[in-house]
């Protein structure tokens, strides 16, 4: 596949150096020499040098009328940039173009996207917003991720020295919790990852990662862990940028008694969020002022999110506030390197919006057909896909167990006709159903095919 990535930033490179390993053939737009150096230094892509928003720039990296670029990724740091980018793509006659949108007001609505003739336009502030919404929730998860329009969620939790779990077979636990939708997809046991079978059984210290539907992840959460997390009463927010103003919206629409706290050091900024959000209250002091944090009462917040510009600071502060008593503290950070640390640094969970991003990108080039989402679990090296099982498919009308799916392959949830459950090896493919399905990295194309989806 002919792909051009305008930009060059963490995303852009990431992104370009994932697809081009995979065999595709890769043009990056870059106006910053620095990242164009290296892009042409450390990625075998060709780089085009100037603004991509600019038809000649964008003739130059080969999109032009009857050109054959199959698809233009547009993930600058610049909004205006990546829309007029993906509109010149359009009239070109590129096929397929996919736009990343900083500015909330672009992601509002859908009709933008539509109306501009762009196939994804995505906030990764507003994927974020969801995860760590998530982690506040869920508190024993150590990760997250939905489907099905928010109903179901992937959740990772480790199995305590006390959970009745230890020493029952997976298939057992089914058979002793038949009211709970879940399925356990993979374990981490003593640093080796495996796809688990029925006879598997659960050992003290298990990360678990299981599919199970949202109103019923906190059962779930005290299966495996012992606690149950308690009901928010405070959360306080640092940074009031795109990210803390979706974190404290989605907390003031899901928890309306919640006491909310956004502090941040613009005055300006302050006066406008407080004429935004509802509920909320806006502070204006500085995130790492242990008097104003006491003040606020951060000894008995169940959750300290730090959403600043700056990963460092986000992390200190997210230090600062568990070590004054915040039950849980949840940084944003967007450098890869400082996300590899996270079992270096004591905040409890860190949430990259970049790779939120490149998430939706790699569904988009590697998945188009998918009907839903796509969580690339970098720490397992596994993905979770939405599919439908299309009309004349080979599965439809066969009992899972008959399927043959080799080792590494689970569909882990069906949704039909608006009933969701978790399916058993005598479980009937229908068509139209939407499968939940998950799979090692390299297994994955061959699921989408065995379910014959073109």
């Amino acid at each position: 596949m002919r792909i051009v990535i305008i930009g060059a930033g963490e995303v852009g490179f990431n992104v370009a150096s994932s697809l081009s390993v995979e065999g595709h053939d890769i043009t990056i737009v870059e106006s910053n020499e620095e990242r164009a150096a290296k892009a042409e230094n450390e990625l075998d892509v060709m780089v085009v040098r100037g603004n991509g928003s600019r038809p000649p720039v964008l003739e130059k990296a080969g999109i032009f009328p009857g050109c054959d670029i199959d698809l233009l990724i547009a993930c600058s740091n610049f909004d205006e940039v990546n829309i007029m980018a993906c509109w010149i793509a359009r009239r070109a006659g590129l096929k397929r173009v996919i736009s990343r949108a900083r500015g909330l007001e672009y992601t509002d609505s859908p009709t933008w996207a539509k109306q501009l003739g762009i196939d994804v336009m995505i906030s990764p502030e507003r994927s974020v917003a969801r995860e760590i919404e998530e982690f506040l929730s869920i508190s024993s998860a150590v990760h997250t991720a939905e489907f099905f329009g928010g109903k179901v969620g992937v959740y990772a939790f480790r199995v305590s020295d006390n959970s009745p779990l230890i020493g029952t077979s997976l298939r057992d636990l089914r058979r002793i919790y038949p009211k709970i939708k879940a399925l356990v997809v993979f374990i981490e046991r003593q640093g080796k990852g495996f796809v688990p079978f029925g006879e598997d059984k659960l050992e003290t210290g298990d990360l678990c990662f299981t599919v199970t539907s949202k109103s019923q992840a906190q059962e779930l959460e005290e299966l495996f862990t012992r606690q149950k997390t308690p009901e928010l009463k405070r959360v306080i927010v640092v940074g009031g940028g795109k990210i803390g103003y979706q974190v404290a919206r989605r907390l003031e629409i899901r928890f309306p008694d919640l006491d909310i706290r956004l502090i941040d050091q613009d005055r300006d900024k302050c006066e406008k969020l407080s004429r935004e959000l509802e509920r909320a209250i806006v502070i204006h002091g500085d995130g790492m002022d242990e008097e104003l944090l006491r003040y606020e009462g951060v000894d008995e917040a169940d959750g300290f999110v730090t959403t600043t510009a700056n990963d460092e600071h986000n992390i200190l502060i997210g230090v600062v506030g568990k070590a004054l008593g915040a039950r849980k503290s949840v940084a944003v950070v967007r450098r890869e390197l400082l996300m590899r640390l996270t079992d270096y640094m004591a905040v409890d969970a860190m949430v990259n919006p970049n790779q939120a991003l490149a998430t939706v990108i790699m569904r988009q080039v590697r998945y188009p057909y998918g009907t839903g989402a796509l969580s690339i679990i970098d720490k397992i090296d596994a993905e979770v896909l939405e599919l439908k099982i299309p009309h004349g498919s080979p599965v439809s009308g066969k009992k899972i167990m008959d399927l043959d799916l080799p080792k590494g392959i689970l569909i882990a949830l069906i949704s039909r006709n608006g009933d969701m459950f978790v399916p058993w090896g005598d479980s009937v493919l229908m068509e139209n159903d939407e499968v939940l399905i998950f799979a090692a990295e390299e297994l994955m194309p061959r699921a989408v095919e065995m379910l014959g989806v073109e």
